[in-house]
């Protein structure tokens, strides 16, 4: 695989709903990287998939809840988790936050 280089605002997936905004930058076959937009009080679905995951908070307050714990992450706060356990963020804020999620696609393991 050759290097990727993705420049500010440029995405090689974006998808939009329900507030929310996807921007998938990099995915090879071990590894995804995608920064995520939530509106205020935008929530995202439960998941729970194979692998691991680690998000960073760029901007605004996020309440990221992980199985039967739940943390505010706030900007440079860092959060890692097991895929398998079912998460998911909600926007607790009064911005728009933004956070970058590394992970292992589910569909690699």
């Amino acid at each position: 695989m050759k290097d990727v280089f993705i420049k500010k605002g440029e995405a090689k997936f974006l998808k939009k709903v329900d507030g929310k905004t996807f921007r998938m930058l990099v995915r090879s076959k071990g590894m995804r990287a995608t920064i995520s937009e939530m509106e205020v009080g935008a929530l995202s679905e439960l998941y729970h998939h194979k692998g691991e995951e680690i998000h960073i908070m760029l901007k605004g307050k996020v309440e990221y809840q992980v199985g039967d714990h739940s943390y505010v992450m706030e900007e440079g706060d860092v959060l890692w988790h097991r895929s398998d356990v079912p998460h998911r963020a909600k926007n607790i804020g009064s911005e728009k936050a933004v956070y970058m999620t590394v992970g292992i696609p589910p569909e690699t393991m």
